[in-house]
């Protein structure tokens, strides 16, 4: 008696598995974005220091070589990660009030921030580490979008330029600032035990003893609030506009 051909599909299907057949055991199909969602995710949990491309094919559930073929490395991996967070940030570039829109876009960024704590370090640095030219276009688009917003208020290019570095300079070193203010002891009503600073030399450090209960009541929010009411006023008074 003959297998029939069905008899032969069959015998096939049992021995190799078809996408088709990868999809019908519920297997989503890997994409860049299920890879650097999974980074995200392990990142968010563990750190940037436990990312690895082994550790990253086991989230996904698939041999690395599949994880190689949407990202080439490790590199690749943390410069996505850090696109999947700024593609969240939105510029208006036709705000009419230019000052408000970068204080809603400095808002913007520290509640991503604070949502990934442990992705900061690569939201300052992998950008730096990039020429402009090679960066993805979710990360490029911020800039591109605030130098609209503030040739569109009347500053020139390269003044425009600058108030984009200042700003995201101060921004970049607020988060980090904010995201360090550790206290050791929360449940301690003395503000000096609170922070840790019985731990240091009683005559040496005078002044940060007496704030100790301005640093210990750290308000995150309100400080940013307030480098930003100093560095954009004095932005507005001392760069000239063009004409």
């Amino acid at each position: 008696m003959t297998d029939s051909p069905a008899d032969h599909s069959n015998s096939r299907s049992g021995n190799r598995r078809t996408p088709q057949a990868r999809n019908s055991r519920g297997e989503s199909p890997v994409t860049r974005e299920t890879v650097l969602k999974a980074a995200l995710e392990i990142v968010d949990r563990d750190g940037v220091e436990s990312l690895s491309m082994r550790r990253l094919a086991e989230a996904v559930g698939r041999d690395p070589m599949v994880i190689y073929r949407h990202v080439a490395n490790k590199a690749a991996v943390l410069d996505g990660i850090a696109e999947i967070i700024f593609a969240q940030l939105a510029v208006d570039p036709t705000a009419p009030d230019w000052a408000a829109e970068l204080r809603s876009v400095a808002s913007d960024f520290r509640r991503l921030a604070l949502a990934h704590p442990r992705v900061v370090p690569l939201l300052v640095t992998r950008p730096l580490a990039t020429p402009l030219g090679l960066r993805s276009q979710a990360v490029i688009r911020p800039l591109e979008d605030i130098l609209a917003l503030l040739t569109g208020a009347g500053f020139a290019g390269a003044d425009a330029l600058h108030i984009y570095r200042m700003v995201f300079g101060f921004l970049y070193g607020h988060v980090l600032n904010e995201l360090q203010e550790m206290v050791e002891r929360a449940e301690e009503t003395d503000e000096v035990l609170r922070l840790g600073l019985h731990r240091l030399p009683i005559g040496q450090f005078p002044l940060i003893r007496e704030l100790a209960p301005v640093l210990a009541s750290y308000d995150g929010a309100s400080e940013l609030e307030r480098g930003l009411d100093i560095l954009l006023t004095g932005l507005a008074t001392t760069i000239p506009r063009d004409g």
